[in-house]
């Protein structure tokens, strides 16, 4: 019996993939289940639209990342830190602390999470801060530490 997974199968196939199982297997198991549904022209043609779909709201989620992307590439943070004698600085600029910043100055919500700021910033100056909108898109934060 031919079926078409409706989740990950493991040692059978992926979700979205159509199978051929025996025909005790699909009643027993995949079917109850709701892990798949029998291979028949409606359930391929809905198959069909989902994916479809799917494609069509990704591209919207990619085209939506890459425009957010610009807009915060054209903008920048500041922030000020202590300094002590001789420009020596005290404490560092976490990531929570440019989201914080983030918010309150530009006013977008950004996850600390996807900021991919290797150590803090411990010294002042302008530093680019990676941020991971999208697996495909990334964009470049510009940060501006300065003396309090």
């Amino acid at each position: 019996m031919k079926v078409i997974l409706l989740q990950d199968v493991k040692s059978l196939g992926k979700k979205g993939d159509e199978v051929n199982v025996s025909d005790g297997y699909a009643r027993n198991m995949i079917l109850p289940k709701g892990l798949g549904v029998e291979a028949n022209a409606r359930n391929k043609n809905d198959l069909k639209l989902k994916k479809a779909n799917e494609e069509k709201i990704a591209k919207e989620n990619l085209e939506a990342a890459q425009a957010f992307g610009k807009e915060i590439e054209a903008k920048s943070v500041s922030l000020s830190i202590k300094v002590g004698e001789g420009g020596r600085v005290f404490g560092s600029v976490s990531a929570k602390e440019i989201a914080e910043a983030v918010k309150e100055q530009l006013g977008f919500d950004i996850d600390k999470k996807k900021m991919q700021l290797t150590s803090p910033i411990k010294s002042l100056g302008t530093t680019m801060v990676p941020i991971r909108l999208h697996p495909k898109v990334t964009a470049e934060l510009k940060v501006l530490v300065r003396e309090a």
